[in-house]
């Protein structure tokens, strides 16, 4: 028996999928056991057409499935039609989801165009009124979503909570025996927030069909045990989000902590990764978070995955640091291409490997890995294709030679599409 063919350890596999209603928003479908799907969102000014277009596009080629944009003054209202005017020509065919806080009813009804040009809109409970006015304001959204024929997502916020809401609860919590602690009832809060909106939302004529939940906090715990509850009381599609995750490792540590474990138990249907941009970094960081979380999990695929080592006393050398990163970033480059030629490309793996502890055997379990020397190794790399050996490189020019056995590889090994 073959290194390769070694049986590895038995693993957890995730659980089977919440059973769920499907939502579609243009071409995408939410939900109903359809593949989990990546979401993100603008930071530019809505209002500024072109620019708003361009981040659209930029993520949208990233691999984010939909967009949501703020719309949050009659100028972005008006800049909606045109931005999907500008994606039409671009070729971009991403849904855009127009996000409304406290004046959605009156922004929806002064721009029709923005109406019907935007794929679902998203409100939230918390702030689309106020005393005696949410209700009706509540109900011109879902009215408008009526008549344009589009899906909603309620979304409640940790931070935007319905105060009245807390307040009733807080008084209800008083009389049991034993009351609940203030988390608990804020959770409580956050989750009736949303499915009495979306109660209220079915009461006007919007089928389940059309809508989805969310409910977003910024504590790992907090959220893990928000939509474990929810996700028993309800089969609507549900979007997962770790609210202001933060910047960084921070931002990506938390959000795939929190989602990991729900996505585990079978819980969310769309995802989003609210990472907290560097300056002047791109805005498309969050969707190659969010698809390598789903990856790694087994969930889905979007990229060839490399597999690299990590360093040790054994390889001081930077240089399998740098072949690793070549590798990566060859990848992302072409993979836009490769998605739009190549059937299944996105599956597969790769390896770069530092030294011959485990270099051979790693680079064995990818289709393409090679095993560099380590300190007082020879210097030769053996590249090793589908589990067999298949040439050694040598020499200055490893990182090019490897990238074109990478190219030649999918172009012999996946199927052009249309063929």
């Amino acid at each position: 028996m073959s290194e390769r063919d070694t049986p590895r350890p038995r693993v957890a596999e995730p659980v089977g999928r919440r059973p769920s209603v499907g939502v579609t928003i243009g071409k995408v479908t939410v939900g109903g056991g359809a593949p989990i799907v990546v979401q993100s969102m603008t930071n530019t000014d809505t209002e500024d057409a072109a620019g708003t277009a361009r981040q659209i596009a930029e993520l949208a080629r990233a691999g984010s499935e939909l967009v949501r944009i703020t719309v949050n003054t009659p100028a972005a209202a008006a800049a909606v039609p045109r931005i999907a005017e500008r994606l039409a020509m671009m070729g971009v065919e991403v849904p855009i989801i127009g996000d409304f806080h406290y004046n959605g009813h009156q922004l929806l009804e002064a721009e029709p165009a923005c109406a019907e040009a935007l794929a679902k809109y998203r409100i939230n409970p918390g702030n689309v009124g106020f005393g005696k006015k949410k209700d009706g304001q509540f109900g011109a959204i879902i009215e408008m979503a009526l008549r344009y024929n589009k899906p909603v997502r309620i979304g409640a916020n940790w931070g935007s909570l319905d105060q009245s809401m807390v307040a009733a609860l807080m008084d209800q919590n008083h009389t049991r025996t034993e009351p609940w602690e203030a988390s608990h009832v804020a959770r409580e809060a956050l989750i009736r927030s949303a499915l009495d909106s979306a109660a209220r939302a079915e009461e006007i004529g919007l089928p389940r069909e059309r809508i989805i939940l969310s409910c977003k906090v910024s504590g790992v715990q907090e959220l893990i045990a928000v939509y474990r509850d929810l996700a028993v009381r309800c089969d609507y599609a549900l979007h997962l989000g770790l609210t202001e995750a933060g910047m960084g490792s921070k931002g990506i540590t938390a959000s795939s902590a929190a989602l990991a474990v729900l996505l585990q138990e079978g819980i969310g249907d769309t995802i989003r990764i609210s990472l907290t941009p560097e300056p002047g970094g791109a805005r498309s960081g969050e969707v190659i978070v969010a698809q390598e979380l789903l990856q790694t999990m087994g969930l889905r695929s979007f990229t060839p995955l490399v597999t690299a080592c990590p360093g040790c006393g054994r390889t001081t050398s930077e240089f399998f640091q740098v072949l690793a990163k070549t590798v990566q970033a060859h990848v992302r480059e072409q993979m836009p291409l490769w998605r739009v030629k190549y059937d299944g490309v996105e599956n597969l793996t790769l390896a770069v490997m530092g030294c011959i502890v485990n270099g051979p055997g790693e680079s064995k379990h990818a289709n393409i890995g090679i095993s560099l020397p380590g300190n007082g190794e020879a210097p030769a790399a053996p590249v090793f294709i589908d589990g067999q050996k298949a040439m050694t490189l040598r020499g200055d020019n490893i990182a090019g030679e490897f990238v074109a056995i990478l190219d030649d590889y999918v172009a012999r090994t996946y199927t052009a599409r249309g063929e």
